[in-house]
C-alpha cells in the first residue's frame, strides 16, 4: 500500500508512508525503515524500497515512512514524526497481524541517526523499539562543526544554538544544554535505561573486510558479491537475531 497517511488529524503536516505486508500467517515482527538525505527534503522513500521489499519477503511487516524535513522543520520534529509512525504500527497491530512486542527500526545516514535516536531516548511504551539497525549514522553531532546540514536540522551552529538558549532561558552559559550532544544517539544511553539493541553498520566499501567472517552465514546466493549488499545482509541477520524472523 502506497502513500498512506500515518499521522493523526491535526498533525503539523500529513505524512505519507508505504506499507509492505508479508505473505505469511500469524503475528509478525514489524520494521520501520527510515531514509537518509541530511534530514532535508525531498521525500526519499525510494532509497529504502529495496530494503523494505527484502524485509517483507522475509516475513516482516514494513513501514517505509517520510517525515518532516529541515530546515522548515527542526529537531525534534523528525523524532516526533517517527515516534508517531511506531505508535501507528502498534495501534494497527491487530489489523496488520503485528506482534507489538517485536518492532524495530532500520535506517541509513540521517535515517540511521533517527533510528538510533528512536532506540536510545527515553520514550513512552508505544514509542519503544526492540531493535535498531543504524547504518552510516552520525551518532555524535558535535563532530560536525561545519556545513549546513546539522545547523539546519538543529536550528543553528553549536555556538548559535548556545547563544539562542542563553537569550531564551536567561541562564548563564555553563548550564546551557548542549543540544548537539543531547541530540546525538551516542550520548543518550546510560546504565539506568533499558535500551533497544543497537547495531551500527558501516556502508562504505571497506566494510566488506569487517564482515568477512560473516560470509559463511550469509551465503553466496543471498549476499551476492557486492560489498554493500553483503553489509546489508549482515545488518538484516542482526535484525533477525533481535526480533526473530518476521
Amino acid at each position: 500500500e502506497r502513500d498512506l497517511i500515518y499521522t493523526p488529524s491535526g498533525w503539523p503536516q500529513a505524512l505519507k508512508a508505504d506499507l509492505y505486508r508479508p505473505k505469511a500467517d500469524g503475528l509478525r515482527a514489524a520494521v520501520l525503515v527510515i531514509h537518509g538525505g541530511g534530514w532535508a527534503a525531498p521525500d526519499r522513500r525510494e532509497q529504502m524500497a529495496g530494503i523494505a521489499e527484502d524485509l517483507a519477503a522475509r516475513g516482516y511487516v514494513v513501514l517505509n515512512a517520510s517525515y518532516r524535513y529541515a530546515p522548515e522543520y527542526r529537531h525534534p520534529a523528525q523524532l516526533q514524526d517517527l515516534q508517531t509512525a511506531i505508535a501507528w504500527l502498534r495501534s494497527n497491530a491487530a489489523q496488520l497481524a503485528i506482534d507489538p512486542a517485536r518492532i524495530g527500526a532500520f535506517g541509513y545516514s540521517a535515517g540511521g541517526h533517527l533510528a538510533a535516536l528512536l532506540g536510545a531516548v527515553d520514550a513512552k511504551p508505544e514509542h519503544r523499539l526492540q531493535a535498531v539497525v543504524a547504518g552510516g549514522a552520525p551518532t555524535d553531532l558535535r563532530k560536525y562543526p561545519g556545513g549546513s546540514l546539522v545547523p539546519n536540522f538543529l536550528g543553528g551552529s553549536q555556538a548559535q544554538v548556545a547563544v539562542l538558549l542563553v537569550v531564551l532561558v536567561v541562564c548563564v552559559p555553563p548550564i546551557v544544554p548542549d543540544l548537539h550532544k543531547a541530540d546525538s544517539p551516542l550520548h543518550q544511553p546510560s546504565g539506568k535505561k533499558q535500551l533497544a539493541s543497537l547495531f551500527g553498520v558501516a556502508v562504505h566499501l571497506d566494510a566488506a573486510a569487517g564482515v568477512e567472517r560473516e560470509i559463511g552465514r550469509v551465503g553466496d546466493a543471498d549476499a551476492e558479491a557486492h560489498p554493500i549488499r553483503i553489509v546489508r545482509t549482515v545488518a538484516r541477520l542482526r535484525l533477525e537475531e533481535a526480533l526473530g524472523r518476521g
